[in-house]
């Protein structure tokens, strides 16, 4: 059983690696949200076209919103159902989480630091919960909710799009 247990998880650990080093960021992605960061904060760097990162590169890296204000720490992250990662999963200060949607946050692997384009005050009216209770993060109006605190529309600045096992990049 525990033998069981151990190499699920170590499947599991080469899915997230494997599926977050192969996310392609197009070139519209680049230039849109991260071009927008980096004029706001000149220390973030904004992922470039074909970017990569490990799963281990993004959990535990800080969290910083508008202000360069420190709100916590990438707990986790999600993925759907077509190998995109969809949320970073955020541990405040008071233990409670938090979704950030990947498509909101600009990713700096050198400064291990993810950049969200939100308030403060926006980001206290963001739900939380805690490891006992997750969300149901597929459901359609949890994911509507989630984006719209971030400003931004579920999958219009999706990386990419698996459909049976061909990626699809979606037309500008």
């Amino acid at each position: 059983m525990l033998l069981s247990r151990k190499i699920q998880l170590a499947a599991l650990l080469m899915v997230v690696t494997t599926v977050v080093s192969t996310s392609i960021i197009t070139a519209q992605d680049a230039a849109q949200p991260n071009a927008a960061a980096s004029q706001q904060n000149p220390a973030v760097k904004p992922a470039g076209p074909g970017q990569a990162f490990r799963a281990k590169q993004i959990i535990g890296s800080k969290v910083n919103i508008e202000g360069n204000t420190a709100v916590g720490t990438v707990d986790d992250i999600v993925i759907d159902e077509h190998g995109n990662v969809d949320y970073l999963i955020v541990a405040k200060d008071d233990a409670s989480l938090v979704t950030v949607p990947w498509d909101a946050a600009v990713f700096n692997a050198d400064q291990r630091v993810a950049t969200v384009q939100i308030t403060p005050q926006r980001f206290q009216q963001v739900p939380t919960y805690t490891v006992k209770q997750y969300p149901v993060f597929g459901t359609p109006t949890y994911r509507a909710q989630v984006y719209k605190y971030y400003g931004v529309t579920p999958g219009q600045d999706r990386r990419m799009i698996r459909r049976n096992g061909t990626v699809v990049v979606p037309a500008p």
